[in-house]
């Protein structure tokens, strides 16, 4: 996730997130540093690249409650555990599951939409394109140099 002043957050409308790191676990034995997350820059993009995301207002209004009610971490991350720590993909699959029990139907958890936070992103551009979204207008929202 960006840090705090990665983020444009305004007061109204579409906000934006500027990334431009990962973090991803790799385990201690794969790392230069020994740690279990490597600091690398963006998959599949150049080294220095800058992923420009737009969110929409209701998830810009849902940042700005969260930073106001917990702030960031001292390193600018939005969310963190209870201790500091970075958030474990084991600890945010277990909160998506238990968040999909409480609001799908016994049907709708059985499809494998949502199985992970990352198919809603792939929903989304089809429900766009199937509503008639110019494919260009998809593409910048996804924020990908061409159509996928």
């Amino acid at each position: 996730m960006a840090p705090r002043e990665n983020c444009e957050l305004p007061l109204e409308g579409w906000g934006t997130l500027h990334l431009d790191s990962s973090r991803p676990r790799v385990g201690n034995s794969w790392t230069d540093s020994g740690t279990a997350h490597d600091q690398r820059g963006l998959k599949w993009r150049p080294e220095k690249d800058v992923r420009h995301v737009l969110i929409p207002p209701g998830f810009v209004s849902m940042l700005r409650e969260h930073l106001e009610t917990y702030g960031a971490a001292p390193d600018g991350r939005l969310f963190r555990t209870a201790r500091g720590g970075l958030v474990q993909e084991s600890g945010y699959g277990e909160v998506w599951a238990r968040a999909r029990k409480a609001a799908l139907g016994p049907e709708q958890r059985a499809s494998p939409l949502g199985a992970r936070p990352y198919d809603l992103r792939h929903a989304c551009v089809s429900l766009w394109l199937n509503s008639g979204v110019d494919p260009v207008e998809v593409a910048r929202r996804a924020a990908r140099s061409q159509c996928c």
